[in-house]
Parts: structure tokens; sequence; C-alpha cells
């Protein structure tokens, strides 16, 4: 039986052009979504992206809510007052961003590091948080995604997303690919099953996040693709990758062809090929 393959996106990750001559430029490389992500959200027009976009053939697929300033924006913060801030701003932003049409926002639960002797305190001010946000969005049809994040962040694994996600039915998961560090990829995407409405690829070595091209990490992206399958994931291939290297990486930059080309061999079940060369010896932090 053919596996059915999944429709690529690329995360704007703050750094991408999004006039109508790159986004038709994309669509004709073979990307059909976009996640905003990293973008001056305060004075970003959602109604104008949107449309021309959608005149490109091109859905803003979701929108990557920030997560800076840490000092302010914080959903597990032990401060009221941060939480509070937190809230509104998130509400204001995912107000305006879902009459534009967009209608699944991810989300970092935390900041970090949180060290252990406050970290249950911090998961129950974050469920607590995501569950209050999740009806919100909600009312707009539209709906959060909680990361899966690397670390000491809340939710570094499937254990850890599961109890974000208890307080309310109506939150899912964007799956981060390059930030599991203490649980193998293909049993997080088992155990948290149909929760996954979104991705995040690229591909690292393992010992911290790189979001580097599949390929160039350690990987083993027809597991990934396998193991998503079986779950029945339904949503993009979305990667979260710049254009231009990252210093933990040695490579050229980076087209909107080589995306394609990198999603379709792993969906024909091929290795994808490496475009770089990750830096030797490279420490925990690049």
């Amino acid at each position: 039986m053919k596996l059915k393959t999944f429709p690529i996106g690329l995360s704007t990750c703050g750094n991408k052009p999004l006039d109508e001559k790159s986004l038709l430029a994309m669509k004709a490389s073979g990307i059909d979504y976009l996640e905003l992500s990293n973008a001056d959200y305060e004075t970003f027009d959602f109604e104008e992206i949107c449309s021309t976009a959608q005149k490109c053939g091109i859905k803003i697929w979701s929108l990557h809510l920030p997560f800076t300033p840490f000092d302010k924006l914080d959903p597990s913060s032990p401060d009221p007052a941060i939480r509070s801030y937190t809230m509104e701003f998130m509400q204001a932003l995912i107000t305006r961003a879902a009459k534009a049409g967009i209608d699944k926002f991810v989300i970092h639960p935390s900041i970090e590091p949180i060290d252990d002797s406050i970290r249950e305190a911090k998961l129950n001010a974050a469920t607590s948080f995501l569950s209050e946000l999740a009806d919100f969005a909600a009312g707009y049809g539209a709906v959060i995604a909680v990361e899966n994040l690397p670390r000491t962040c809340l939710g570094k694994n499937s254990s850890e997303i599961l109890r974000l996600l208890s307080a309310n039915d109506k939150l899912r998961v964007c799956f981060d690919t390059n930030h599991l560090l203490s649980e193998e990829i293909t049993a997080f995407i088992q155990n948290v099953g149909d929760k996954i409405i979104t991705t995040h690829i690229s591909d690292y070595d393992f010992i911290n996040e790189r979001h580097w091209l599949p390929g160039e990490g350690k990987v083993d992206w027809n597991a990934v693709f396998a193991a998503l399958q079986k779950i029945n994931y339904s949503g993009v291939w979305m990667y979260e990758i710049g254009f231009a290297p990252e210093k933990s990486i040695r490579r050229r930059m980076l087209t909107c062809d080589d995306f394609v080309e990198n999603a379709r061999s792993i969906f024909a079940g091929q290795k994808p090929a490496a475009v770089g060369t990750p830096v030797e010896n490279l420490g925990f932090w690049a």
C-alpha cells in the first residue's frame, strides 16, 4: 500500500520575506503552507499577509505565539502578575490573528532554566494557563498546540506534554522533532498520538537542539515518517529552519527547492541527503 505524503510548509522564522514575489516562488517550489513565527506581532498586519498568501496559493497554517521577552511572557511563571500579562498579550494576539483566518496557535509552555524544586509548581501553573487559553481560542474556532521543549523546559517528554494537556481536551500538540533529549522520537509520537496536529521539522545531534536540515543530524527520518503515518497524522510537514546557516553547521544558504526535495526524499522512503556538515567538536551550546 502506498503511503500518503504530507503537504510541505515553512516557518517564517522571522527572517523570510513575505512579499508577493517571495510567496509565489515558494508556491512554485511546492510549498503550500506557512507558519508565522518571530515577527513583530504588535505591528503585524495579519489580514494583509493572509490575503497575499491566499492570492499566491499559500495558506497561513499556524502562528507561533511569542516566547520573548522572557521576563514578561511565561505561562508557567509563579508570579500571578506575569501570568496575567502573558494571558492578556496572547489573547489579544489570538483575537487579531483569528479574525484574519488563522486557527492554530503554537505555544511554548515555559521558559527556562527550571530547577527540580519548582518544577511541580510550574507544571501546575502552566496547565491551568493553557486550559484557560484553549477555551479562549475555541471561542474563535481556533486551537492551541503546545510545543514539546528541550533541556529543563516544561514539556520535555511525552509524559509532561500529556500532563500539560490533561486539564482541557481542547489542547493539542506541536511536535518539534529536534527538541527531545530524554525520550526517543518514535516513542514520543506513539505516546502522544492523535493529539499531534502540527510539526516543527528539523534535525539535530541528540545533544541539543540544532535546527538542521533533515539528513544533517542523527534523526532516523524514515522512522519518523512511518510513526506519523501510524498515528494517522494529517497535518503539515512544517520545516522550522532558517535559510541562512546556523552557526553550528557549515552550509550554503538554503533554497525553497532544498526543503521540497528534502521532504520528497523522506516521503519516498529514502535517506535525505545532507546539504551541510556540522561543526566538529560541537558543544552543548553552539
